[in-house]
Formats: structure tokens, C-alpha cells, sequence
């Protein structure tokens, strides 16, 4: 079951879930007319209530190609949480760039802000005065779906809601020059998720989806979650252990090798990149790079 959120022909946004072809907005269905949007869903809702597709009915629809896309949500309930270094591969060609560093024995975690988000078609306003070295990372990303801590690695999917996109963008410089990676990661419209979130029961279980990144067409991030060095279970057990997880928070569990900074020379992003971010069973998030003027 896929949810998103979207305007209508109308102008108007609304949240709503996809049956094959047509998209049923929640205040058609009344399944789910009592949901303002996703997050007030995933607040509500155990898994075992949500209603098959096939009891889905309405006389009211949209098509896919009379709507536009909008991230899943307007703003995150808190800053994602991202993953950093996870998988082998990436933390290779970092070294590279970064002329080597040592590889902490525990996984790398750090907050994204995500107030001001992208979504699926929208632009990435690029301020080249502040960072001339832009760079993507295409990633899985957990949406949290119900309030826990100390979680086991036994139980963690019990918290999992499903999942999407979430591509990290970044400006390497900012990112480098400070003690920490927030700033260089957090620009407004660095978070870019979508096109939707898919419930967890869409998927087979230890994921192995395939994920990759595609600028102006050219393939550049190719590889499988199954690489992730902690899976989504270990990461949920360690990131619960003393600290809340709420619904609706994000769990970007990191990016394969091929990001522009682990070629050589490097391959920034530029004015009028079209970005593809796609991963097995969600779909793919399409962004294009805009030049602040």
C-alpha cells in the first residue's frame, strides 16, 4: 500500500493512497476520511487496521498524470536521523577523498534538518557562493510508526510503518569544514523525500532491494541494502537504546559507493543536474539542480 501526498487539478493538497492506477484521496474513503494526512495515519493506526486495496471504494479518484507530487510530508516531526558510513564500499571512496581517516569501531549517526523538504519534481536551489561542491546520495529510508525505546532487534520491524527515498544532498565543503556534518547537510531543500511512502507489508523480509542513483541519465550509484553493514534492525535496536523514537521519524540508513565526491576528479553536481533516486519496491524520486541566481 502506497500513501502520498498531492494537489489536485484544483490546487488543492491532499493526502491519499494509490490503488493501481488511481490515487484516492482520505476524504473520499471512509476507511480513511478521519486522517488529516500521513503522519496523523501513522499516529493512529496499528498495522492490523489498516484496510485491504482490494475494500477501497470510491466513485471519486485522480490519475497519477492529472496530479502533482508533493513529499510525503510537508516538514518532518523531528530532523532525520542519518545514518552515516554504511556500507563498505562508501566508506572506501571517502577515505579517498578525504586523503584517509580512521573507521570508528560503532556506526556514525548525525541529524539532517528537515523543515524546509523537497519532494519528487521539485527543484534544489544550489547556492554555489557558500559550496561549489554538491553532491547526492541516494538512500532507504525507515519511517518509524509507532513510539518506542530500548527496542530489541527481535521486535524492531513492530515499529517500522514502511518506507521511502530519501536523498541526502550535501555540500561537501560546509559539511567538511565544520566539527560536525549538520550544516553542510541541512540547507533548506537538502532533504529531498518521496515519491511516497509504501507500508511495510509490500515488502519480503531481510530486504534485499536494489538501489541507485542516475545524473542526467548516467548511472552512478548501483548496489543492493543487503550491503548495509547494520541492517534495519540493528540500527533501530541502537538508536532506541536510551532515546525515543517517535512516529513519523526518518531513519536514512546510509548510501552506496558512486557518490560525486568518490570519482576522480570528482563529479559535483551542477546548474540543471536532473538526480534519479531509486530504490527497488518504492519507485524512483526525481529532482533537478537549480542555480540560485
Amino acid at each position: 500500500m502506497k500513501f502520498l501526498r498531492f494537489e489536485n487539478p484544483n490546487g488543492n493538497v491532499l493526502s491519499g493512497v494509490i490503488k493501481g492506477e488511481k490515487i484516492f484521496a482520505f476524504e473520499d474513503l471512509d476507511s480513511f476520511k478521519e486522517y488529516e494526512n500521513i503522519l496523523d495515519l501513522i499516529k493512529s493506526i496499528e498495522d492490523e487496521d489498516l484496510n485491504p486495496l482490494d475494500d477501497l471504494k470510491s466513485e471519486i479518484y485522480y490519475n497519477l498524470e492529472d496530479i502533482k507530487l508533493l513529499p510525503p510530508f510537508e516538514s518532518l516531526p523531528h530532523d532525520a536521523i542519518c545514518v552515516g558510513l554504511n556500507y563498505h564500499e562508501h566508506i572506501e571512496e571517502s577515505m579517498a577523498y578525504k586523503g584517509g581517516f580512521e573507521v570508528a569501531p560503532n556506526a556514525t549517526y548525525f541529524s539532517k534538518r528537515s523543515v524546509v523538504i523537497s519532494g519528487p519534481g521539485d527543484d534544489i536551489v544550489w547556492d554555489s557562493e557558500l559550496d561549489d561542491s554538491l553532491d547526492y546520495e541516494t538512500e532507504l529510508a525507515i519511517v518509524i510508526g509507532k513510539r518506542g525505546k530500548d527496542i530489541s532487534e527481535e521486535s524492531a520491524m513492530d515499529y517500522v510503518f514502511g518506507f521511502t527515498i530519501l536523498n541526502d544532498i550535501s555540500s561537501r565543503i560546509l559539511q567538511m569544514s565544520h566539527g560536525q556534518w549538520f550544516k553542510g547537510k541541512s540547507l533548506d531543500g537538502y532533504t529531498s523525500i518521496g515519491p511516497w511512502v509504501v507500508h511495510k507489508s509490500e515488502f519480503e523480509f531481510p530486504l534485499e532491494l536494489n538501489i541507485s542513483t542516475k545524473v542526467n541519465g548516467e548511472l552512478r550509484q548501483n548496489s543492493n541494502t543487503r550491503l548495509m553493514i547494520r541492517g534495519i534492525e540493528r540500527l533501530i535496536y541502537e538508536l532506541s537504546k536510551g532515546m525515543t523514537l517517535f512516529p513519523g521519524d526518518i531513519i536514512a540508513t546510509g548510501t552506496p559507493a558512486g557518490v560525486g565526491m568518490g570519482f576522480n576528479p570528482p563529479r559535483f553536481l551542477k546548474d540543471g543536474d536532473i538526480l534519479e533516486s531509486e530504490v527497488e519496491g518504492i519507485g524512483v524520486l526525481k529532482n533537478r539542480i537549480l542555480a540560485k541566481k
